[in-house]
């Protein structure tokens, strides 16, 4: 049904409509209770505040009457399981008699007889609910032959399993199953000896298991516990718990750290309820925050010395993914070879320095000379007091960050097509959606948490159209997989365009209403039948006309796309192709419906919406409207640029060419995130100046002339804005480290420096000032963000949570309407010939993050994935003579590296895929730097490569 109308938005979260049903009035211990129709006891006593314990349920799982500790007396023959009988009208329930609790105190001994001597979970974090009964009913089993005959399992990196600790409740199975979906946990063996399995009974750490904790976290035991990382794990009780949020992906999962203020560390994490996550975490969430705490931390700023220029890399290069030396520490900059070249200073008189450096650049070359990449790392106020630096003191535009490698092809498509860059529904909307396309997203991996929401939805009858060149892990949950040529998705959507329009599949009404374009649109699409495009993309025609009749025929559906799409040279015109289905649909404004680009970093919407993109100030606000500019000039006291700015690749190149001279680098790594790295390396060489604030030293820091020691994401207050528009407080867990300082105020002191002061007393304060610079944050302060944060816009921000989904009556756009713009395919720049056979895609893997800077200084994701690896289609490793860990040389154009190979068919033939976390097998030396011309996108997906063994490969081969 759909929803109310508000102002030029659509509904709230969580507002549905359902058939009004009376409610049921029963007692329960003597008290009326009235409860909701379909109610269970147990839920209705919950409501009512009436506890009854219970051992197989829990609030976040369906429940199933496994282990009877909940049973009351409703006057039957025999006790009720309350976690599965219904209410009734006039029931009388009994929760505490003396039969009942007699009854659960046999059950808790029983289960007590089997338990080990010492509770892992009793030992540990001390909040086993099983423990906690044998001391309610005064119980330890001991009166009981005791059992003894179960095994434990320590194979995995961060779980211990203790088989004889375990009760077979299955809340493992089913946190696995039914809230993960991850299906690795099941039940082996008979009789006494069953157990839960992993797999086919496979040792969880070689099993399939992706390390998501979820079943730990549902564990009434000590079955399944978390082994230590930082410290020895304690009871919560005696720990610190800090709510905040996520530091990795655009999803923005709620979270706790339970901290030992003592000893300024991290002992472990739990999820906690949100709109976003639901108390689910994935392994980077849950597991890998202790890079903050590596020994590798800036604590002092460093000053280059003279006898070390001119400048250029200092730690040895590393091409050669070995996993020997990656258990060195290969895999990181080398200290030892860095630090030499530079001296510890003070912070007056590093930032003296750079104030007077960058300060004199502007002054002798003029603004345009000076150039800022920012971080999608730092909050929303970090990145608005950074981008005011460059504009209101650097005076230029020129400020950039990650989000030109990842989404600016999909905001720019967005923002041309819809007049807004942000998603227009939540990614939990999926929920309310008949059919779900997922295109280019490798979900569980990069937002994995966000794809146990898509195949949950999967589970509830959605039907999943999965499309990629590479298959994803969601493809199994799929209704369709469609496995398209690599860069060929414009032909491919025009296809689908055409069978949608020649089948009279749109929604005539909203076309008339809600769009504009859709007679050029037509008139490219003509051309573009299923059978034209089936041998460019390599999907059949029946298959192209039976992806288009699902989506065009469903009630609602909603897009996902993922970088698959952004990160081409084309990006934009994928794009476009996307906001033209959802427009000739008319799937938008309504429930299951929308357009949702999954953002990468866990702010890189934040980021850009308050302004680190050198066309727009905060908002969205293009820094060549005259009156948009007046009104920043106005609060910002100083005249602004009236161009705009250099995008990350555009800046690479201003530097090679001897425009740019000086840069800030805050928190970002382009040495090995931008694409071509020995370009980077040749750019970053020629600046005249270099200032890199980080909280440890990368491959760009080797080349810098002043290195400021800045704060981690645990160790400082800020606003972040995750994909689904929901901005959220992170909160500090931990003290920076020696002299490290927080990054707001270090930007804040340049500034001064400079002679425009920045005096801001706190975030809060700095986010208030961002507010009043924006329309769709307005009403927003930390009081009102609270605890799980508000989606922007909120028209009542006190009274609820924002709303979910926008654009209901219209677009805010000139004439209110969504544009569909045609696309033309194109091929991409760079295509395989006979030296370079191979298409090379790059990406990222479940347990690393972007350059690897935080997650390879985590003990657990790093243990857990070590090295890099190039997946190869088994046709194709036949053909080159190479089997699983056998080491290849992939060379492109640009440059060689050399690692090792995985055989899989998640790849099609003719295709490789290399993630690009890797140090010492960087793919961006491969990649290509040709750029989408709108987006100004780098190609990251598509470029010629050449695959041969490596000689040492070849010589144990022979041997």
């Amino acid at each position: 049904m759909p929803r109310g109308k508000q102002d030029r938005y659509s509904s709230r979260v969580g507002e549905k409509l359902f058939p009004v049903s009376k409610p049921v009035t029963l007692t329960i211990d003597g008290k009326t209770v009235s409860a909701k129709p379909g109610s269970t006891i147990w839920d209705a006593a919950r409501e009512a505040g009436i506890d009854i314990p219970v051992l197989c349920h829990s609030p976040r799982l369906d429940p199933v009457g496994v282990c009877r500790m909940c049973v009351v007396d409703i006057g039957g023959r025999v006790l009720a399981a309350s976690c599965v009988r219904p209410c009734e009208e006039g029931m009388n329930v009994v929760t505490k008699s003396e039969k009942v609790e007699r009854h659960r105190s046999m059950l808790t001994e029983l289960l007590m007889s089997d338990q080990p001597e010492t509770c892992p979970k009793e030992s540990t974090t001390g909040d086993s609910e099983l423990a906690a009964l044998a001391r309610a009913y005064n119980v330890d089993g001991s009166r009981l032959p005791r059992g003894a005959a179960r095994s434990s399992d320590t194979s995995s990196k961060v779980i211990a399993v203790n088989h004889q600790a375990c009760i077979l409740c299955d809340r493992c199975v089913r946190g696995c199953d039914d809230i993960q979906h991850n299906d690795v946990i099941g039940r082996t063996g008979k009789g006494y000896t069953t157990q839960i399995g992993f797999d086919l009974n496979q040792p969880m750490g070689q099993s399939s298991c992706v390390s998501c904790g979820e079943c730990l976290a549902v564990c009434p035991t000590g079955a399944l516990v978390n082994k230590p990382i930082s410290l020895p794990i304690v009871p919560r009780k005696s720990l610190k718990q800090v709510d905040s949020v996520c530091p990795y992906c655009g999803v923005g999962c709620s979270l706790t750290y339970n901290v030992d203020e003592s000893k300024n560390r991290i002992v472990y994490t739990d999820g906690r309820p949100s709109p976003v996550n639901h108390s689910r975490l994935c392994v980077k969430g849950r597991y890998g925050w202790d890079y903050a705490q590596h020994e590798q931390r800036l604590t002092h700023p460093l000053i280059r010395k003279s006898e070390y220029y001119p400048r250029g890399p200092l730690s040895p290069e590393v091409t050669s993914s070995r996993g020997g030396e990656h258990r060195k520490g290969s895999h990181l900059v080398r200290y030892e070879d860095v630090l030499p070249a530079f001296r510890q200073a003070s912070w007056d008189e590093a930032l003296d320095l750079v104030a007077t450096r960058l300060k004199g650049i502007r002054d002798t070359f003029g603004p345009g000379s000076l150039a800022g990449f920012g971080s999608a790392k730092c909050s929303n106020e970090e990145a608005y007091v950074f981008q005011k630096l460059v504009r209101a003191v650097f005076g230029t535009n020129n400020v950039d960050h990650c989000t030109r490698l990842c989404h600016a092809s999909s905001v720019a498509a967005l923002l041309e097509g819809i007049g807004s860059g942000a998603v227009t529904n939540t990614f939990a909307g999926i929920e309310d959606a008949d059919v779900a396309l997922l295109i280019g997203t490798n979900t569980t991996a990069n937002h994995p948490v966000a794809a146990t929401f898509f195949k949950q939805a999967a589970a509830r009858g959605t039907k999943l159209i999965v499309i990629d060149p590479r298959r994803p892990d969601v493809a199994n949950y799929a209704h369709q997989y469609v496995r398209l040529r690599n860069s060929t998705d414009v032909a491919f959507y025009n296809a689908m365009l055409h069978v949608i329009i020649a089948e009279n599949l749109v929604n005539e009404a909203y076309i008339k209403e809600y769009t504009s374009g859709f007679d050029a649109l037509k008139a490219e699409v003509q051309k573009w039948s299923p059978e034209v495009a089936e041998p460019i993309c390599g999907v059949p025609a029946e298959t192209i006309r039976e992806v288009a009749r699902i989506y065009g025929k469903a009630k609602s559906a909603i897009t996902f796309w993922g970088m698959g799409i952004s990160q081409h040279t084309h990006g934009t015109d994928n794009a476009r192709c996307l906001i033209a289905l959802c427009l000739v649909t008319g799937n938008c404004g309504r429930p299951g419906t929308g357009l949702h680009p999954l953002r990468g970093q866990n702010n890189v919407q934040g980021a850009s919406d308050a302004g680190l993109i050198p066309m727009m100030y905060p908002d969205y606000q293009r820094v060549t409207n005259p009156e948009v500019r007046a009104r920043f000039e106005k609060a910002w006291g100083v005249p602004l640029d009236p161009n705009a700015g250099l995008t990350v690749t555009e800046i690479t190149k201003g530097a090679l060419e001897g425009r740019i001279k000086g840069m800030y680098c805050l928190g970002e790594n382009p040495f090995l995130s931008d694409p071509n790295v020995n370009k980077v390396r040749k750019a970053l060489s020629a600046l005249d100046f270099l200032v890199v604030q980080d909280i440890f030293l990368t491959e760009t820091a080797e080349f810098a002339d002043v290195i400021l020691p800045a704060t981690s994401y645990l160790e400082k207050l800020g606003t972040y804005t995750n994909t689904d528009r929901r901005v959220q407080i992170g909160r500090p867990a931990l003290k920076p480290p020696g002299e490290a300082r927080l990054d707001w105020e270090i930007v804040s002191e340049i500034s001064t420096r400079m002679g425009y002061p920045m005096k801001y007393q706190s975030p809060a304060e700095i986010f208030n000032e961002l507010v009043s610079m924006t329309h769709e944050y307005r009403g927003l302060t930390y009081e009102v963000l609270g605890s799980t944060g508000r989606l922007w816009p909120a028209p009542d921000p006190a009274a609820d949570d924002g709303l979910q989904i926008l654009f209901d009556d219209g677009f805010p756009t000139p004439n209110r309407r969504g544009k569909m713009v045609p696309a033309a395919f194109e091929p991409p720049r760079e295509t395989p010939d006979e030296n370079y056979p191979f298409v090379l895609n790059t990406g990222r893997v479940l347990e690393h993050w972007h350059t690897g800077t935080m997650t390879r200084r985590s003990y657990a994701l790093n243990a857990i994935a070590p090295e890099a690896l190039i997946e190869v289609h088994p046709e194709d490793a036949m053909k080159l003579g190479v089997h699983n860990g056998d080491r290849v040389v992939v060379t492109s154009r640009r440059g060689s590296i050399t690692l090792a190979v995985t055989v899989t068919t998640r790849t099609h033939e003719g295709s490789v895929f290399i993630p690009f976390h890797f140090r010492e097998a960087a793919a961006n030396v491969l990649t290509i730097d040709e750029i989408d011309p709108f987006g100004k996108i780098p190609e990251f997906k598509f470029c010629a490569v050449r695959v041969e063994r490596a000689p040492e490969s070849s010589a144990a081969a022979a041997e």
